[in-house]
């Protein structure tokens, strides 16, 4: 009877070391000449309503401008993906400004360079991106902004009402990596 518990045991040790032998590494070559579906991808219809905005200001005379029932309307969608350091290379820090032996030149111009600093240079990824985009699609329902009234001070009178149309966001593309 102690034999077959050991036989069993045995049995029983085998059967989950085979197992855990099918669970080899794959390396990265071999990996990326798996296909199948990457990314996601997500769609929003957006109906934001803001009660009121006020600005007041502080000093003596004082005063104060009150933006009422503000509203956001629209569709927006993105896909999200993880792209290589090459494919980033290649699509956002291409378009930077560089100088001599290729480093990146900060730019008043563009929200990528950081004043008396190497700007995103010193931020650039080693590794794997995550790259958030908003794909470039012929839609009816592109992003508007309306206020309803614009009134001053105490007063309940407005001055009137201001839209915002066709406020188009595709073609925006957003990197992100840890450092």
């Amino acid at each position: 009877m102690k034999l077959l518990k050991q036989l069993a045991v045995v049995a029983a040790l085998s059967s989950i070391a085979s197992y855990a032998s099918a669970l080899t590494p794959i390396a990265d070559s071999d990996l990326s000449k798996v296909s199948g579906r990457d990314g996601v991808s997500i769609a929003a219809d957006l109906h934001i309503n803001i009660g009121e905005f006020k600005y007041t200001d502080t000093d003596a005379a004082g005063g104060s401008v009150r933006f009422g029932n503000i509203a956001i309307t629209g569709a927006i969608a993105a896909t999200i993906d993880i792209v290589n350091n090459q494919t980033f290379q290649s699509e956002a820090m291409a378009a930077l400004p560089t100088g001599a032996g290729g480093a990146l030149v900060p730019n008043a111009n563009t929200t990528l360079g950081v004043s008396g600093g190497a700007g995103l240079a010193a931020f650039a990824p080693t590794g794997d991106v995550v790259k958030i985009a908003i794909p470039l699609v012929d839609t009816t329902k592109n992003l508007a902004m309306s206020v309803d009234s614009i009134k001053m001070g105490n007063s309940e009178a407005s001055f009137g009402k201001f839209e915002m149309k066709d406020i188009k966001l595709q073609g925006t593309t957003v990197y992100i990596w840890a450092h």
